[in-house]
Parts: C-alpha cells; structure tokens; sequence
C-alpha cells in the first residue's frame, strides 16, 4: 500500500484534477493518471484510476444533471463500448507512436478544424463518434480527451458541453471495475484510497461547476482549447520521444 503523504497527496489531486475537468471541459484525468502512474505500483493505476474517475464523473453527472444531452449519452456510449472491443482484436498490430501521433492530430482537428457537418450531429455521427472514439481510446491511458473533443464539437454551451461529457464518462469507467474485479484485482485493498478521492473530487466539482457558471461560453472554449491542444502535444512528444537521441546523434 502506499503512505499517508502520498494518500493525502493523491486525495488533493483528485480534487484540483476534478475541479479543474468542470471549468476547462477536460484535461483531469489524463494528469491525474499521468502522476498515478509515477506513485502507484503498474497493477494499481488502471483500475484504481478507473474507479476514481468513474465516481467522479457520476458526481459531476449528478449536480449537472438538468444540462445532459440525453440522445447523445444514449447513441455515443453502446457503440464507444463496440469501439473499444474493435480495437481491442487489433491491439497488437498497430505501432505505439503511430497511435499517438494520429490520436493528436485527431484532437487538433476535433479542436481547431471545421464544426461538424449537420449530419454528423445526427445518429449516424454519434455512431461514428462512438466508434472512432472508443477504437482510438483503447490506445491511451485515458479516454476522457478524445470524447470531450468528439462532444465539444457537438455543442456550444459550455454547461451542456460538461453535463453531456461527464454523463458518457461515468458510463464508460463503469465497466472497468467489473472487468478488473473479475480479473482478480482486489478493490478492497484500495478502497479508503478510492472513496477518499472520489469524495475529495465532488468537492473539487462543486467549486469547478460554480466557477464555470460564473464563466462565459467563449472562455469555456478558449480554456477547453487550451487544455485539449497541451494534451496533444503532449501525446506527440510521447510519440517522439524515443526518436530524439538517433535525431541529436545525427545531426551532431
């Protein structure tokens, strides 16, 4: 298990990752997973981080539940779940850093491109969202980026943009401790940890949700694109990371 600085640790950064999730769009649980990789043992991270985001993301559903695009949870999660299983058949035959290179610029278009066009905001793109997004999310540590650019893109009020999101969100972690518990990891371990984050993180949403109602849609957007560009680039420096010392050895 772990100590009572890094409990207390992880407990603080479940809140700031929360709160910073309802005022930007997106952006905690990537950087909440990203630091619990570096503390936790390999085996703990995925479904405790799972767990975690899961409550948070039913919290977050919770108190902005009257702002949820409900078509859209309904479309987007049962094919993101197909998705996710696609990928899965295929995971060993696509390269890591070609992955990550293409999901960025997938976030950069998602972003910065062109809106959607009108019928991509029908059944059929939410379908498409679904697949897309739960095929590529397979390949990153967390998925919430890649469906928060697919539901910005979709909507314009930034509390309708949140709601919707963390709705999917909370649908999509859900499945994971079923999967990890019945794979034998056990939660028991883990859970003063996990309700103590998941405790600390709706406290970190019910500020962020106040802040953001006191925001207006353009600084939504202009944060969300903030957050979602600085997590793709991020990906890209992942990707090409391992390339630099042969690029430095031949340019030397």
């Amino acid at each position: 298990m772990i100590n009572e600085a890094l409990f207390y640790g992880l407990v603080l950064l479940s809140a700031a990752t929360s709160l910073l999730t309802a005022v930007a769009g997106a952006g905690g649980g990537a950087v909440l997973i990203g630091v619990m990789a570096l503390v936790l043992p390999g085996s703990a991270v995925i479904p405790v981080h799972g767990l975690v985001q899961m409550g948070s993301n039913v919290g977050r559903t919770g108190l902005a539940w009257k702002h949820i695009h409900w078509p859209t949870v309904g479309w987007f999660v049962p094919f993101g779940l197909l998705g996710t299983f696609i990928g899965s058949l295929l995971l060993v035959q696509l390269p890591t850093h070609f992955l990550q290179v293409t999901i960025a610029l997938f976030l950069m278009w998602l972003t910065w491109g062109p809106k959607l066009p009108q019928s991509f905001r029908g059944r059929a793109g939410l379908v498409g969202g679904g697949l897309v997004t739960g095929f590529i999310s397979l390949f990153v540590g967390a998925s919430g980026p890649l469906v928060a650019a697919f539901v910005k893109a979709r909507f314009s009020q930034r509390m309708q943009t949140v709601a919707t999101f963390s709705a999917v969100m909370a649908m999509q972690h859900a499945p994971k401790a079923l999967v990890f518990g019945m794979a034998g990891f056990v939660f028991r371990d883990w859970l003063p940890l996990v309700l103590a984050m998941i405790a600390a993180g709706f406290a970190g949403t019910w500020v962020g949700l106040h802040w953001l109602k006191k925001i207006t849609d353009q600084r939504f957007n202009q944060l969300f694109r903030l957050i979602i560009t600085l997590l793709a680039l991020r990906l890209i420096w992942v990707a090409l990371e391992p390339f630099v010392p042969a690029l430095t050895s031949i340019t030397s």
